[in-house]
């Protein structure tokens, strides 16, 4: 089922609040030439000269393709194309070594094929998903595009990746740099986009003026779609259960069938037009003749959804596959003569069919699953497969009153292997944060269970196939800070999303942390440190291309800019202790091996998608959120709220204790309960009678008399005192009558222990056994006070 996305961004006039757009990355584990996830689409290319081999190029849930080079036994690796932002859902072979793609990110994109994963060109002219595509065998330029808005378009690609128009002025500089360019190695006069950006084709319609024929008439979602082999009929499906017929040179309706009484989800036209298959969640599948313009058959062989249609040549026999579950637990593909109406079950799968690819003399099979199977089918001479028994009469009617054509008996399939697999990753279908806000337990389809370290994209702890529950309650940990980011599964693989200013509000000591070199207290940013560690690579290449500055202009924002977001912001945080230093530290590393591409979106363009080690260090405001950037190159981070966390501090009940402070204290939410400690030995050492002090004091560095000394610092050492000298009492620090750990945070005590929405109150008290000593620890004060 299709997951719809949130928009990256609002543009609107509205009144409310602009919604900043949001920076993600996916952590795609360490094999990245397999898909993570349900394939969507495939498509097959025969070679093209003697010495080539034929290619599989597949569409998957995870977002990207990938090209396949084949043998007789064998299908290796060759390529992934990465762009789309969503799941892919169609991919057709045109002319000019070019694939045409759609995807839920509502986009159509044209790769160039043969290469390493270029994409020419984007276009976004559809207002909802893409679901569907076609393309005309013969007429290499035509491709059709159907998605759940509606609508359908007609586009010539010819007119379509047409080189972008450019101003005289710029020509001969955008030229020089076009070999480089991020979405195109063609040359400058070629189909590439015209500057050095990752965004610089995402307009290619605009911009060139190129405008698709819309054929309208589609009140509802489509999501079939199929040509003939010249490109002078199209034939559309969807939830309105009707065939319509279009003319695609003009985009005008010639006829609409009825005959289906549920979603059509797959379409077949034979090379002359004449004929017409289709497939639908009614079970059925019907022959259409157009001349006539009725349908002429009806096959009732499967119990479920058919979303998958593949014919012979000669169009005298149909695979079909869907969602069956009636007859046995796995899906089934059935190979129909539809002629005689004789049905045999050819193969079964564990995943429902979604698209069926003719090849040689096999078909490859895409499902729901992150692998893909070829079975033998024998398309050139189906009746090799009939001759191997098991078949049966298709009936007319739904399957459910056809059913006493099969005699009670239940198919047998012919064959029990497929003759060649391409294996995925299995997809992740369970994931939980955990409470220190840097791991992620994860389940995936077979079971296992892993525990991920977002802040380096690595799966630090393979539990193999245990339970997930148990493993979630083993590592539990009592601790609180705030949520900075979310996750999600929708490409089979983690995606973790950060959205400003959320993704500010979580800092750790450098000590928790374990980073060496830096002050212990030292308080760090986990998303300013990620995206440093995300984003390190673009940095040094962007260092390398203009030296310290930011851009070459040395800025990366326009005056404009900067004034709407200075009213926006009523101010704007400097991290102090980064001092504009680029180091990355171990606990926020990111591997140069497997590196996890970014999706995200500038102020130009669309979103866009691309691994961060092939970024090009020149991306700006135009393709990168500006608050990233301000974070990134300026260790500026946008205003944070709630960091404090107010609270009381009084002696407990009975104790003997002064009264150090009457009024109410904030200190940082991550504070450790030994610098409350630390606090309190200070108050009772040095300062005055608390009824001199001042309320609402703030815990805050570098503050003397009343307020709370340098509690991020360490305050065991007190004016007149030698160092480490044992002359402080020992104080412990309560909440609701529980003795807190000296290193739990504020945070924590106030979720795990108050669990009040009130002010948090904490009580002090000396040590059992401590309180004669206090008394000697008065009189050696009052020593010192002498001197």
């Amino acid at each position: 089922m299709m997951q719809r996305v949130g928009s990256a961004g609002n543009t609107s006039n509205s009144l409310r609040p602009r919604k900043e757009k949001k920076l993600t990355y996916v952590l795609n584990g360490a094999d990245d030439t397999k898909h993570c996830a349900g394939i969507n689409c495939l498509s097959l290319l025969n070679s093209l000269g003697q010495d080539e081999c034929d290619y599989l190029f597949t569409g998957s849930r995870d977002g990207t393709l990938k090209r396949w080079a084949l043998a007789e036994d064998a299908a290796a690796w060759s390529a992934t194309f990465e762009s789309h932002v969503d799941w892919v859902n169609d991919a057709v072979l045109a002319g000019g070594n070019t694939l045409v793609s759609c995807s839920s990110d509502t986009t159509v994109k044209a790769w160039n094929f043969l290469s390493d994963g270029t994409c020419t060109r984007t276009f976004r002219q559809h207002s909802d998903y893409v679901t569907c595509l076609a393309a005309a065998e013969k007429n290499s330029n035509i491709v059709a595009s159907g998605g759940l808005g509606g609508e359908v378009f007609i586009w010539d690609l010819e007119a379509a990746l047409a080189p972008l128009s450019k101003s005289n002025d710029a020509a001969e500089d955008e030229c020089s740099n076009s070999v480089n360019s991020l979405e195109s190695s063609l040359p400058c006069n070629g189909l590439q986009p015209i500057k050095l950006s990752i965004n610089s084709s995402q307009n290619a319609t605009q911009s060139q003026g190129y405008v698709p024929i819309a054929a309208k008439g589609h009140k509802e979602s489509v999501y079939a779609l199929a040509a003939n082999d010249q490109g002078t009929l199209l034939v559309s499906g969807g939830t309105e259960k009707v065939v319509r017929v279009w003319d695609p040179r003009t985009g005008c309706k010639t006829m609409k069938l009825k005959g289906h009484t549920d979603n059509i989800r797959a379409l077949l036209l034979d090379s002359t037009g004449r004929f017409c298959l289709s497939g639908s969640s009614d079970s059925m599948i019907r022959l259409w003749d157009l001349g006539q313009q009725r349908c002429v058959h009806s096959y009732a062989v499967h119990t479920d959804s058919i979303w998958a249609l593949a014919s012979n040549p000669t169009f005298s026999h149909v695979y079909s596959g869907g969602r069956d579950l009636s007859l046995c637990v796995c899906t089934q593909l059935y190979l129909t003569d539809l002629s005689t109406r004789e049905s045999v079950l050819l193969c079964t799968e564990e995943h429902p069919i979604l698209q069926l690819g003719l090849h040689d003399d096999g078909v490859w099979v895409a499902t729901s699953d992150s692998s893909v199977h070829r079975w033998p089918a024998e398309p050139h001479n189906p009746l090799k497969v009939f001759q191997k028994g098991g078949s049966f009469l298709a009936g007319n009617l739904s399957f459910s009153r056809a059913r006493v054509s099969l005699e009670g008996s239940t198919p047998v399939p012919v064959y029990r292997e497929p003759s060649l697999s391409i294996p995925g990753i299995p997809g992740i279908v369970q994931h939980e944060i955990l409470n220190n806000k840097r791991h992620v337990l994860t389940k995936d389809a077979t079971g296992s269970v892993k525990l991920w370290e977002i802040t380096r994209g690595v799966v630090i702890e393979n539990y193999g196939e245990v339970s997930f529950e148990q493993k979630k309650e083993d590592l539990f940990e009592m601790v609180s800070i705030p949520s900075w980011y979310s996750v999600d599964s929708r490409f089979g693989s983690l995606s973790v999303n950060l959205e400003m200013p959320q993704c500010f509000s979580a800092e750790m000591y450098s000590a928790d942390l374990n980073i060496a070199g830096k002050p212990e207290d030292d308080k760090v940013n986990l998303a300013h440190e990620t995206l440093k560690g995300l984003l390190a690579c673009w940095l040094t290449k962007r260092k390398q291309r203009f030296g310290s500055q930011a851009s070459p202009n040395g800025g990366i924002l326009s005056g404009k800019d900067m004034s709407t977001r200075t009213i926006s912001l009523s101010r704007v945080d400097v991290d102090g202790n980064a001092e504009n230093d680029s180091t990355v530290h171990p606990p926020f590393e990111f591997s140069a091996a497997s590196p996890p591409p970014v999706i995200t979106e500038g102020s130009h363009g669309g979103p866009w998608r691309k691994k961060i080690t092939e970024l090009y260090g020149t991306e700006d405001e135009k393709d990168f959120p500006w608050w990233v950037l301000d974070c990134v190159l300026y260790n500026r981070l946008p205003p944070r709220e709630n960091t404090k966390c107010s609270f009381y501090l009084h002696p407990c009940e009975g104790s003997t204790l002064q009264i150090i402070k009457q009024g109410k204290l904030s200190a940082p939410r991550i504070l450790r309960i030994h610098k409350v400690v630390n606090y309190v030995i200070e108050k009772m050492v040095l300062d005055k009678p608390a009824d001199s002090m001042n309320v609402d004091e703030t815990f805050a560095p570098g503050m003397s008399g009343g307020q709370i000394p340098p509690l991020d610092g360490d305050t065991s050492l007190l004016p007149g005192l030698k160092p480490r000298q044992n002359l402080k009492p020992s104080i412990e620090i309560l909440c609701n009558n529980q003795v807190l750990p000296p290193d739990m945070s504020l945070a924590t005590v106030r979720a795990y222990v108050w669990k009040k929405p009130e002010d948090l109150v904490l009580n002090y008290r000396m040590l059992q056994g401590y309180s004669g000593y206090y008394s000697t620890f008065q009189l050696q004060l009052s020593f010192i006070s002498l001197f």
